[in-house]
């Protein structure tokens, strides 16, 4: 079924200006709030998926999520709406996905540590929250005029027992992958692997299980990045998630 048209209501008093992006559960709206006055972006389940429980049960858990937190390199959520559609209204964001960016340009030594920074920062809010965000990848993080905004916490929850693969495969940690017990440092590996790309171009993996083999030093393809920075990115890609930096030493080090 296609995505509804410009000029619809996605929910009340909010219209839809432009379809955005598609995943197998969820469609994604630029919108216009006719309440606020202002442009909002939209995610609500596929026409197709209305009626699937569990799809509406992960929006609706990832909306009252997003509502109660409050940190600058999070996105927010406005509304959380059960009828006459499930959906959740959000702030919109401007910029441009990491995953478009790293496609076009290499990041420098100082956008590095500042985005490594941001992300830290992030991940460390969530923490302190008791939330682990399981999917930390270049298309969840939104830059924008050297600001940095997470998204997507359909995956979130408390630090625990995760099925096996739950999360992205090239960027989840090997903890992840195998299925068990996640901490915190699975979020450190996250980010490893979005700064590692970003350094490089490319993600740290192919199609290896990453809970067998080591990434590569992120000098053998960036042999000018400083050496500490290199080595705090190297250090977040440990196989062994407790010999891993914790967050706020990863924070120090990407200051240093």
């Amino acid at each position: 079924m296609r995505p509804l048209g410009a000029g619809r209501e996605i929910v009340p008093g909010v219209r839809v200006t432009e379809h955005l992006h598609r995943s197998n559960h969820l469609d994604v709206y630029a919108a216009h709030d006719e309440r606020r006055l202002a442009p909002v972006v939209v995610k609500a389940p596929r026409p197709d998926r209305l009626r699937d429980a569990a799809v509406v049960r992960h929006l609706l858990r990832e909306g009252r999520l997003l509502r109660r937190l409050a940190h600058p390199h999070v996105v927010r959520a406005y509304d959380v709406v059960r009828e006459p559609r499930p959906a959740i209204v959000l702030e919109t964001v401007g910029g441009e996905t990491l995953r478009h960016l790293f496609s076009r340009v290499r990041l420098g030594a100082g956008d590095l540590r500042e985005l490594g920074a941001q992300l830290a920062s992030a991940v460390g809010y969530l923490h302190a929250e008791g939330i682990l965000h399981l999917d930390l990848k270049p298309s969840n993080v939104i830059a924008d005029c050297g600001r940095a905004k997470l998204l997507d916490l359909s995956i979130a929850q408390r630090p625990g027992r995760v099925s096996k693969g739950r999360g992205t495969w090239l960027n989840m940690a090997p903890e992840q992958a195998a299925g068990g017990i996640v901490g915190p440092a699975a979020d450190v590996w996250g980010i490893g692997t979005v700064l590692w790309e970003g350094a490089t171009g490319e993600g740290p993996f192919d199609d290896r299980d990453q809970s067998e083999e080591r990434a590569a030093p992120v000098r053998e393809l960036r042999p000018r990045l400083p050496k500490a920075l290199a080595a705090a990115i190297d250090a977040c890609l440990e196989p062994d998630a407790a010999r891993r930096p914790g967050v706020p030493e990863l924070a120090r080090a990407l200051a240093t």
